[in-house]
């Protein structure tokens, strides 16, 4: 047993692990990450299961920019080194898994992070302090807890015969095993479609089915939709290939002399039920997150159909002080609506906990820039942020930058990429008059066919006085006045994500920092 108390253990050396642990590397903490499998990212030597990362990685941006680059490169871990980019590592577009476990070795040896593996945490308890219990039966004690593990726990449905269904984690890769098979696949997101798109060669009939009417991500703008890489099936079901897609619940699966009869209510046909012939039912159904690690008197609450700890908007445990999560459990904050699920959003969100955990427990301030009051001045700050800011871009309407404007002394403070429930939840946002500066789409913008010029009339990119009215990613700056919403600016959207316009642009919103701040505008 150890009687040495960390201030800070992180459990988990994915990305999300050796990016905080870089962060608390670099702040000189007291820390340790404990990581079970014998190097880092042991999650992406099994996932995803067919070996191509749908994570973009796009080399060529024509940007010398790094901050710029770093709006299309979704794989690379923040730091000052301009080698420790994955961009350095593959080339492809879309990159094999094997490249990024490189990566991520690589990344731990040259920042140093004090990483110890092959170390399993069985049991998390408290006595004031934390205690870890490992599996070789010696104990680590902590302050503070950071759960960086994921979500690896197969999310099996309650359905009787549920038991007959091969899981994604462990089905074969193998095409030739499923040659002339009838397939059901469970399941309508990017894991069912990626099994599907590696039988169509070899299966039958492949039916991937769901409850949930399916979703696309460049209409939701959410990556964890189907993407254009894994969608072949769909051109087979449309064009009458013997595939299917099916809406509806699976009620039974029941084993017989010739595989699989499973029972299926149909969502659009009123639940009318049917009996289906399959020869193997493969589970893509998710993952989710493994509370029994914990003891029972410090078990985090769950949400989401369970699925995952409940947290608040720092990141915390809602019903135990002091354990954290980072990486893709922090999805619960912005689920389905931005990246936090993904290591583009959630590296930033990695950086904003190092500072909350910097405020609560090291005395020290959000680091902000110190400006004047002049409208000029702050339209000029937000403008080159939004043009820049590789944070905003990503974590799209969660993370923002925050302007806080002292009307008495003339001054203003600007504060980069602070979560944005987190404004209001702490001492930021207990300011008299404030401005939270993020990148939005519009309203209802997944409602809408983005190819379709004729389902809509676009906003023009010079109409500055209709500019709430875009769809596409555009700045948003809203005003609070003692912690109330008073008003709202959009600046125009723009097709390459430019909004140096004088006119369009800049003007617009110069006059809504003034009139909302209280000073003139020049």
């Amino acid at each position: 047993m150890s009687s040495t108390v960390l201030d800070y253990v992180v459990v988990g050396a994915g990305p999300a692990g050796v990016q905080l642990g870089h962060q608390l590397q670099r702040a000189g903490r007291n820390y340790l990450v404990v990581e079970s499998g014998s190097g880092p990212g042991t999650f992406f030597q099994t996932y995803p299961r067919h070996r191509t990362l749908i994570s973009i990685n796009k080399v060529h941006t024509g940007y010398d920019d790094p901050e710029l680059r770093m709006r299309m490169d979704w794989n690379s871990l923040l730091s000052d080194d301009p080698e420790l980019l994955f961009t350095n590592y593959s080339k492809k577009f879309l990159p094999p898994a094997a490249d990024f476990l490189r990566y991520l070795a690589d990344f731990v040896k040259a920042t140093g992070i004090n990483i110890r593996y092959n170390t399993t945490v069985s049991r998390i308890s408290r006595d004031g302090d934390f205690r870890l219990a490992l599996d070789s039966g010696e104990e680590l004690r902590a302050k503070r807890v950071v759960i960086a593990t994921g979500v690896h726990l197969p999310n099996t449905p309650d359905i009787p015969g549920i038991e007959h269904a091969e899981q994604y984690a462990t089905v074969s890769v193998d095409p030739q095993d499923f040659l002339d098979q009838r397939v059901l696949i469970m399941g309508k997101a990017n894991s069912a479609f990626e099994t599907a798109d590696n039988l169509i060669e070899t299966a039958a009939v492949i039916h991937v089915a769901g409850p949930n009417p399916l979703k696309l991500a460049w209409r939701t703008h959410f990556v964890g939709h189907l993407r254009a890489a894994n969608n072949n099936l769909l051109d087979t079901y449309q064009l009458k290939l013997q595939n299917a897609l099916l809406d509806g619940h699976v009620r039974n699966i029941e084993r017989d002399e010739n595989g699989y009869r499973v029972t299926f209510g149909f969502t659009r046909a009123e639940e009318v039920l049917k009996d289906i012939h399959y020869d193997r039912v493969i589970l893509c159904t998710g993952f989710r997150f493994d509370d029994t690690l914990f003891a029972e008197d410090i078990r985090p609450e769950l949400t989401i159909n369970d699925r995952f700890p409940a947290q608040t908007s720092a990141w915390e445990s809602v019903n135990v002080p002091d354990l954290y999560f980072a990486g893709t459990l922090t999805q619960v904050r912005d689920f389905k609506r931005s990246t936090s699920g993904f290591i583009h959003g959630f590296r930033y969100g990695a950086c904003a906990l190092q500072h909350v955990l910097d405020e609560r427990y090291e005395g020290q301030h959000w680091p902000y820039q110190q400006l004047s009051a002049a409208p000029q001045e702050l339209m000029g700050a937000v403008i080159e942020r939004v043009n820049r800011s590789s944070a905003l871009f990503q974590q799209f309407g969660f993370i923002g930058d925050l302007l806080v404007v002292d009307d008495a002394a003339g001054t203003a403070r600007y504060y980069e990429e602070v979560p944005v429930d987190y404004v209001a939840d702490s001492e930021l946002g207990a300011a008299d008059s404030y401005f939270v500066i993020t990148l939005d789409y519009g309203p209802d913008h997944d409602k809408y066919d983005p190819f379709d010029s004729t389902a809509r009339q676009r906003i023009s990119q010079a109409d500055a006085a209709h500019a709430d009215e875009g769809h596409y990613l555009h700045p948003v700056v809203r005003h609070y006045r003692r912690g109330e919403l008073t008003a709202t600016h959009h600046v125009t959207e723009n097709l390459e994500n430019e909004w140096t316009n004088p006119t369009v642009h800049q003007a617009p919103l110069a006059a809504f920092i003034a009139g909302r701040a209280g000073v003139a505008t020049s």
